[in-house]
């Protein structure tokens, strides 16, 4: 076994070396068989064609790296993108389950008080509501201000035009339900009334 190792060593040696010779053959002029100048100038146009294939190659390679770096790059900054939106929006979905809850908390704060003894329960929902009011402030979130303002399609959403006399036309007369933003995205339009 170990002489077929040693064998297979020198074979391989054998044919490395006749590689080297062939190569440096078709490289340097034959001297001993007499080649002719045309001999050697086919060899040179042979070597120069097989350059410039090598050198197209590499071109081809260097291209390709170049176009893989870019992808990537831009893959990387896609995805730092969207990590600061994931960041600046988190609390999208939180504010929107709780806004039916503070249009509750404002309709029962809107409601006649009966009698003295409710007070204490009303003053209490109204500090309730406007730690809420708080909360969604720090988060970022604010109400749209629509009474008065000209109508703006991206702010508010119009369920009713109404002639007036008082305002001019397609301004917000009333505001039926408040509209919310967080940060600079609308989450809920304000439903208004407009002037025609």
């Amino acid at each position: 076994m170990e002489q077929d190792n040693i064998k297979e060593d020198t074979t391989l040696e054998n044919e490395k070396t006749e590689s080297v010779t062939e190569a440096e053959e078709a490289i340097q002029p034959e001297e001993k068989s007499g080649a002719s100048g045309e001999d050697e100038k086919d060899q040179l146009a042979l070597a120069n064609e097989k350059i410039r294939e090598l050198e197209q190659k590499l071109e081809e390679a260097e291209n390709k790296q170049l176009r893989l770096h870019a992808d990537f790059e831009n893959f990387k900054r896609r995805l730092q993108n969207e990590k600061l939106m994931i960041e600046k929006y988190k609390a999208q979905s939180l504010v929107t389950d709780l806004l039916p809850a503070l249009d509750n908390f404002e309709r029962a704060l809107k409601a006649d008080q009966v009698d003295d003894s409710l007070r204490p329960f009303f003053q209490g929902m109204e500090m309730v509501y406007k730690s809420i009011l708080e909360a969604l402030k720090n988060a970022g979130v604010e109400q749209i201000e629509a009474a008065g303002k000209p109508f703006d399609p991206h702010l508010h959403q119009a369920v009713m035009k109404e002639s007036s006399s008082e305002y001019e036309p397609d301004t917000v007369i009333e505001e039926f339900q408040k509209g919310y933003k967080l940060k600079d995205r609308v989450i809920r339009p304000s439903m208004v009334k407009v002037s025609e």
